[in-house]
């Protein structure tokens, strides 16, 4: 799907949150969604495959690739999408320099795997887990590209062909009954697909030709620029990925499959606010610099839209996680229940939160939020020490829910004090009241069984959308700036 978007003049400055943004936010979940529902079934497939025994011990490689990963980052992922966003005619200056830093870090990386796997009795999953994590470090970044231009036509494309290559190889591996190993090298032959497709539409859209560069100069003035971004980005890596590792180490790893099968859902849908906060990301970046006035606005708006999304979905998975848990996990999976109840608390705040991150850091205020993330995440390690040993998987949960609401307490106030006061409550309690509403609506629902779930999700689905419009939870002014935009848009 070709974008027609011109790359000359300010980059969606003069869009703001209206005709650019919302198209592209329109266009990438709308792919997203669908590559999602496919992921879905790949992955549920693949839990009912490989069964308790087998799947804990692939999400945790899997999680700690993760963390390694944050070696190869160096928080140059989000600093090329800021940087190229503001000087467009520089990203394949800036594409090949990270591209060359990349390479020789990921010796170092692979080192710091092998030291992680090994002690496990992982040793067979250390190479094709090297190069998944090198593989998904260098699709990130080239696809980056395209959000730094906020030209996403192709990344549309790009997320449900993707979801598709990984799923043929993965009924593919359950059809032939395959280990673990082999779906390791699934997930890195996915992303090998994403770097030659993202290299082919780079060069094609004219944005950047693929190369080698490596300017010690400009490599350590991005070094010194990006800490704060690597900072945050190994403290967040640290957030979601410790806990199933320590519950692997704890438990063994039928409690980590029980608990990496319940945060599969959660995580699968967070998918949400990352994209957009990726698109809406260059556009705070923007409007910081040349339209600072219009940044708060722009800022409340992006935290209420997260919000409406969110919570609802938080509010029903916490309701109907008892009809949930077999449905998208198996029978086998009965002990995640709790564990996905728990984590749904996590979910809405973990939707808003991405709204402080992306004010904080398009502000150059990232090494604030950098400050706060560190001490969430001393929190979260500290909770799970103590209570995933006496607990286990239900322990790391509450671990997950206390540290999210840590962090968006610190982000709102960091927020507050160098960008400007996000009006929480006054924008969020109409919908907040809207999905305690839908919450009460389908809990006489809650002990529907199967495929008959899908009752209460409908109806839930129709009542928030009533709840919000008779609490008027979106006000004339807000539908009437999404028509503009739409407008803009078409």
């Amino acid at each position: 799907m070709p974008d027609n978007d011109s790359a000359d003049g300010p980059p969606a400055a003069s869009l703001g949150l209206g005709s650019r943004a919302l198209r592209n936010s329109t266009i990438v979940l709308t792919a997203k969604v669908i590559a999602r529902l496919i992921a879905l079934v790949t992955v549920l497939y693949m839990i009912r495959r490989l069964a308790p025994a087998h799947y804990g011990t692939f999400t945790v490689l899997i999680n700690l690739t993760a963390i390694v990963s944050v070696v190869l980052d160096l928080g140059f992922n989000v600093l090329f999408v800021r940087e190229g966003a503001r000087n467009r005619s520089e990203i394949q200056r800036y594409l090949r320099n990270v591209m060359s830093l990349r390479l020789l870090m990921s010796v170092v990386a692979f080192l710091l795997l092998a030291g992680l796997v090994i002690p496990l009795g992982l040793t067979d999953l250390l190479v094709p887990g090297f190069v998944l994590m090198v593989l998904t470090s260098y699709a990130t970044l080239l696809r980056n590209g395209l959000y730094a231009v906020q030209q996403l036509g192709y990344e549309a494309i790009a997320v449900i062909l993707e979801s598709l290559v990984l799923l043929v190889l993965v009924v593919y591996g359950g059809r032939t009954q395959q280990s673990v190993v082999y779906y390791v090298w699934a997930y890195a032959a996915q992303y090998a697909f994403s770097c030659a497709y993202f290299i082919v539409v780079l060069a094609i859209k004219r944005i950047a030709i693929v190369g080698w560069r490596f300017e010690l100069t400009f490599l350590r003035e991005w070094f010194w620029k990006g800490l704060p971004f690597a900072l945050t980005f190994i403290l967040t890596i640290i957030y979601f990925r410790i806990d199933q590792p320590l519950v692997y180490a704890f438990h063994g790893k039928f409690a980590a499959s029980y608990y990496g099968a319940a945060y599969k859902p959660i995580e699968a849908l967070l998918f949400v606010p990352i994209t957009f906060l990726s698109i809406v990301f260059p556009v705070l970046s923007v409007y910081h610099r040349e339209r600072p006035a219009d940044m708060l606005d722009a800022l409340n708006r992006f935290y209420k839209a997260l919000l409406l999304m969110g919570w609802p979905v938080s509010v029903g998975i916490f309701v109907l996680a008892h009809p949930l848990t077999p449905v998208l996990l198996g029978n086998d999976y009965g002990a995640s229940e709790p564990a996905l109840r728990i984590l749904a608390l996590a979910l809405g705040i973990a939707f808003v939160n991405n709204a402080f991150i992306g004010a904080l850091n398009a502000s150059d205020r990232q090494s604030s939020f950098s400050w706060a993330a560190t001490w969430s995440v001393v929190a979260n390690v500290a909770l799970n020490l103590a209570l995933i040993p006496p607990f286990s998987f239900i322990g790391a949960s509450w671990a997950t829910v206390l540290t999210e609401l840590a962090l968006g307490i610190a982000g709102w106030v960091l927020t507050a004090r160098y960008v400007g006061r996000v009006r929480v409550t006054a924008l969020g309690w109409r919908v907040i009241l809207a999905g305690l509403v839908m919450g009460i609506a389908i809990y006489p629902l809650s002990n529907l069984q199967g495929l008959e779930v899908a009752i209460p999700i409908v109806v839930g689905a129709a009542v928030y959308a009533a709840a919000v419009l008779l609490l008027r939870a979106v006000n004339g002014d807000e539908i009437a700036w999404a028509r503009r935009a739409l407008a803009e848009a078409g």
